[in-house]
């Protein structure tokens, strides 16, 4: 009888455990649901409140990258880079997504810029974004909407030709302008 009492205690622990399971599932799963429902209707944001003010990283990344949207959408770029900016370092699809986002987010200001009094402001832009095309393209080379942006940003602010990078030729009589120096040892004999 002892060895039935045994056995029937574990069956109700593990249906304890089973059930305590499920109970956390079902919750992570209406919480994501929540989530789902925000995102869509374009709320995210309000739902994070004070969570995404105090700390943003403990928000779920999906909510974060719907929350920079949302800025971007309401005007608000400059936070809306950096909450793409913090979810470029994962190699995931939705941190490609972030790389691509933050990088037309930066060409359609300087476009804005070249169109203003200044248009000097716009080169680092466009180099910004071309820089963040191109690590988007080196992980993902068929990113179709990534080439067009990064041909965009090309027509913008067109890359230097090599000729004009490369350095300048030495002058001719460079070389016995050193021999004919004073008091230098040229290290011969």
């Amino acid at each position: 009888m002892d060895r039935a009492k045994v056995r029937r205690r574990l069956w109700w622990a593990l249906l304890a455990a089973v059930l305590a399971a499920l109970a956390w599932d079902a919750a992570a799963l209406w919480r994501a649901q929540r989530w789902n429902e925000a995102i869509r209707q374009g709320r995210a944001q309000a739902q994070a409140g004070e969570q995404a003010a105090r700390s943003p990283e403990t928000l779920p990344p999906e909510v974060r990258f719907a929350i920079a949207a949302e800025l971007a959408a309401s005007g608000n770029g400059d936070a809306a880079l950096d909450g793409w900016r913090a979810l470029q370092s994962e190699n995931t699809p939705l941190g490609q997504a972030a790389r691509f986002n933050a990088a037309s987010a930066l060409l359609r200001e300087a476009e804005r810029l070249r169109g203003g009094p200044q248009p000097g402001q716009a080169i680092a832009l466009v180099e910004l974004a071309k820089e963040n095309l191109r690590e988007l393209l080196r992980r993902d080379p068929q990113h179709w909407a990534a080439r067009y942006n990064l041909e965009r940003a090309q027509r913008l602010q067109p890359d230097p030709d090599e000729g004009e990078t490369a350095p300048a030729a030495a002058p001719r009589d460079a070389e016995r302008a050193a021999t004919t120096m004073r008091g230098v040892s040229q290290g011969l004999p």
